[in-house]
């Protein structure tokens, strides 16, 4: 997995390649601890984002409270199977996503 992280403003954007699964998700968990106090919202770029396993569906749900308190939390071009993964778990009727 890769994260890339761009800053404007208060809002951090991690475009995130590769699968996020339980070997990527401590390194995931750990690049959205770093972002700081100063973060107010948060957008995850999925475009190339391959899969999605229940350890990173945790850490999005997480995060989603955290930011729920700030500015919000986003996640933007998400392919076909991880909403598919998005619409079975019911993820789509908790987080903010666009496609």
């Amino acid at each position: 997995m890769k994260i890339t992280k761009t800053k404007a403003d208060a809002t951090y954007t991690l475009a995130v390649e590769g699968r996020l699964d339980t070997n990527s998700a401590v390194e995931f968990d750990k690049e959205i601890s770093m972002l700081g106090d100063d973060a107010n919202e948060l957008i995850f770029d999925f475009a190339n984002l391959e899969y999605i396993s229940s350890a990173g569906l945790r850490i999005l749900l997480s995060t989603h409270k955290n930011f729920s308190k700030k500015g919000g939390m986003t996640i933007i071009n998400a392919n076909e199977s991880v909403m598919e993964v998005f619409e079975v778990t019911g993820f789509l009727d908790v987080l903010n996503i666009k496609e």
